[in-house]
C-alpha cells in the first residue's frame, strides 16, 4: 500500500508523467459491466502473469486510488467516491464546505484522479480495474484494454448472491451502476460518444468463461499485442 503514496510526491509523479512514451507500461485495464467479477479476475490475472514471467511486478489496483487521492486533496474518501459514482454536491453543501475550508471541486478531484491513475499506468505492470482507466490510459502504447460483459440477468443473479439483495434491488443496482461506470469513462474523454466499444481491444462474455479461463484469455491477448511490441522494441534497440 505504501507504494501508492509515492505517486503523491510531486517530483516523483512529474518524473513519471514526463518520461518518454516508449518507457510507459505495460498496463492492462479491465472495464466491466456490473456483476462480472472484475476484481477476482484481476487478482488471478496478476498472480498468473507473475508466475508465468517469473517476476513479482504485476499488481492490480482498484479502491486504493480513492484513499490516496483523498489524502492528497486533504478531503474525505467519500468526496472522491462521490465523483466516481457521479454524485454531485448540492449548492448548500458546497457553500458549507467552502466556508469550512474543506471545499474540493469536481475539477480538482478529476485532475487528481487523472494524474494519479496515469502515473500508475505509465510506470507499468498494473492491472487497473475500472476507475475510468480505459480513457485515461488510452494513449499508452503497451496497454491492453479489456471489457467484461455478461447477460443482464446473469449479472443480477451474481449481484444477488454477493450482496444478498432481492431481485428488484439487484436489478436497480445493476442498472444504476452500469450507467455511472459508463459516465465515468466518458468523463475522461474529450468527446462524449454514445458508444464506447471502440476503446477496447477485446470484449469477453463472462457467461461463457470462468474467472480462470478469462485470465487465460487475457494473458493470450496480452502476449499477442503488448509483449510482442516490447520484445520488438528491445530487438531494435540491440541493433542500434
Amino acid at each position: 500500500m505504501e507504494k501508492f503514496f509515492d505517486y503523491f510526491d510531486g517530483r516523483y509523479r512529474d518524473s513519471i508523467l514526463n518520461r518518454p512514451p516508449t518507457d510507459d507500461g505495460p498496463v492492462i485495464t479491465l472495464s466491466r459491466l456490473t456483476g462480472c467479477d472484475a476484481r477476482q479476475v484481476a487478482a488471478i490475472l496478476a498472480d498468473d502473469l507473475n508466475r508465468k514471467y517469473g517476476i513479482t511486478k504485476w499488481r492490480w489496483v482498484d479502491k486504493d486510488i480513492i484513499y490516496s487521492i483523498a489524502k492528497e486533496l486533504n478531503t474525505d474518501t467519500q468526496r472522491v467516491e462521490n465523483f466516481y459514482k457521479g454524485i454531485e454536491l448540492s449548492n448548500i453543501s458546497e457553500m458549507i464546505m467552502a466556508f469550512s475550508g474543506g471545499f474540493v471541486s469536481d475539477l480538482r478531484v478529476k485532475k487528481a484522479i487523472r494524474d494519479v491513475v496515469l502515473s500508475i499506468c505509465k510506470e507499468g505492470y498494473i492491472i487497473l480495474v475500472g476507475r475510468g482507466g480505459v480513457s485515461i490510459a488510452r494513449q499508452i502504447t503497451d496497454a491492453l484494454h479489456i471489457r467484461l460483459v455478461a447477460p443482464f440477468y446473469w449479472r443480477v443473479e451474481n449481484v444477488m448472491k454477493k450482496k444478498e439483495m432481492n431481485v428488484e434491488t439487484a436489478e436497480k443496482f445493476v442498472v444504476d451502476t452500469d450507467e455511472k461506470r459508463f459516465n465515468l469513462i466518458q468523463a475522461f474523454l474529450d468527446k462524449k460518444p454514445l458508444n464506447i466499444d471502440y476503446l477496447f481491444d477485446a470484449t469477453i462474455n463472462r457467461n461463457s468463461f470462468t474467472i480462470q479461463e478469462t485470465s487465460d484469455l487475457i494473458i493470450s491477448m496480452y502476449e499477442k499485442k503488448v509483449s510482442r511490441q516490447i520484445a520488438e522494441r528491445k530487438r531494435i534497440n540491440r541493433i542500434f
